[in-house]
């Protein structure tokens, strides 16, 4: 295979890691991100453009002459730019916008986990307030309010109580998470252990493509509002080789089946959200592109090139490569968040420390963060950093992971002491 020139789509800690893994890519040539961050930057060319202006993407494709193109957010999904690539004949991985309803509406994913017999929990779509906490009467505590739409990772309220249900669909239909709060699905709180697993395919083909463990709640001990992410872990214990096959056969292929016969044949990564319960693995959710934090963790354990994954993707050729290699270490991810994180993130704050020599085992990946005229690293965005770690066992990455968080200097920040906690307690 001749050596390539990518373009990266994306500017968070998920395109970070990508961007980390595709740089030492013998097979990459050249390396052009968009928007990119700081430390991105360090690692080829960045072009300030938006993950959602699809126009100047492509025209940037045309212009570097791509031979991929690798899609990090959902945003960018959404607004077509597989699609516009897909045109411009231009290699993409990642799926077309119609493929990406999978995850820029809950609605649509639960209507098609009902289609294609899709183990899933059951479910209420509502259309105002009104009818909404009318369709509480339906289900029992804890009740599970998602926003239909695409809120960053943040659009799901795990209610205690029917007054804090109550609350929670006022916010959504008031505007919390704007446009995609103007549909709500009132969903069954699955009993079990969630979990993370991710699949490719290239149209046809599909394999499994690791798997993690994520902290959505904001602080220790599972408390506080739900959140894009602030930590993962990988391997998982609760992925054992028969749930991952489960997984495979009852969620990943019949979806990429059922997607293909409705027309939209997917290209790229799906990320299966999933509680492993007493009667096997039951989807959450699905996002059309690697998680994040997920992403982080994976990348530090992929021991194969990723880059002839991406591109078979892209081309419809992942039958011809062999399933990917994994370290057998540990990998942490301890996300640094800036204070008011999730709601009301506190922005500009100095970052020192950050770019030091943490040692071969420590990747500091930055998620939220923007370099000042004068060279100073600042706070950008709800999540900041992401300090990952490698380690013998999820004990010694654990410890390396944190060790190297104590000598970040974020004022303001903060991040959570129990990244792994299920794990290590088995």
């Amino acid at each position: 295979m001749s050596p390539l020139t990518i373009l990266l789509v994306g500017s968070g800690g998920r395109e970070h890691a990508l961007a980390w893994k595709i740089a030492a890519s013998p097979l990459t040539r050249r390396l052009v991100m968009a928007p990119g961050n700081p430390g991105m930057a360090k690692l080829g060319e960045t072009r300030p453009i938006k993950a959602t202006d699809t126009p100047a993407l492509v025209a940037l494709a045309r212009e570097i002459a791509a031979d991929l193109v690798v899609i990090g957010p959902e945003a960018a999904v959404d607004a077509g730019l597989g699609d516009a690539l897909a045109e411009a004949d231009i290699p993409c991985f990642g799926p077309t916008a119609a493929a990406g309803r999978l995850e820029s509406s809950k609605a649509f994913t639960k209507a098609f986990a009902d289609r294609h017999g899709l183990p899933t929990g059951a479910y209420r779509v509502c259309e105002d307030a009104e009818s909404a906490k009318a369709a509480l009467d339906g289900f029992s505590p804890p009740y599970v309010i998602k926003a239909d739409g695409l809120a960053s990772g943040k659009g799901v309220v795990i209610a205690e109580t029917r007054a804090e249900a109550t609350a929670a669909i006022d916010d959504a239909f008031g505007g919390r998470f704007g446009a995609a709060g103007a549909r709500v699905v009132i969903e069954e709180f699955l009993q079990g252990e969630i979990g993370s697993c991710f699949a490719l395919c290239d149209g046809t083909h599909s394999m499994i493509f690791g798997s993690a463990q994520d902290h959505k709640r904001a602080f220790d001990g599972e408390t506080g509002p739900n959140t894009g992410g602030m930590g993962t872990y990988s391997p998982a214990p609760v992925f054992t080789p028969e749930l991952v096959d489960q997984v495979r056969t009852r969620l990943a292929e019949p979806t990429f089946a059922g997607v293909a016969a409705e027309g939209a044949p997917y290209r790229g990564v799906l990320f299966v959200e999933l509680m492993a319960t007493s009667e096997g693995p039951k989807l959450v959710e699905f996002n059309v592109r690697f998680g994040d934090p997920e992403c982080q963790v994976l990348m530090l354990r992929l021991e194969s090139d990723l880059v002839p994954y991406l591109l078979a993707c892209a081309i419809g050729r992942l039958a011809e490569l062999p399933p990917p290699r994994w370290r057998p270490q540990s990998a942490v991810c301890v996300v640094m968040a800036a204070e008011g994180y999730p709601d009301s993130p506190v922005a500009g704050s100095i970052i020192r420390g950050a770019e030091q020599d943490f040692g071969p085992d420590v990747v500091v990946f930055h998620a939220g963060t923007a370099r000042d005229e004068d060279g100073v690293l600042r706070a950008a965005g709800g999540r900041v950093l992401n300090v990952c770690a490698l380690g013998a066992t999820l004990k010694d990455a654990q410890d390396k992971a944190y060790a190297a968080a104590a000598r970040i200097d974020c004022p303001g920040g903060f991040y959570r002491r129990d990244i792994g906690w299920r794990a290590l307690g088995r």
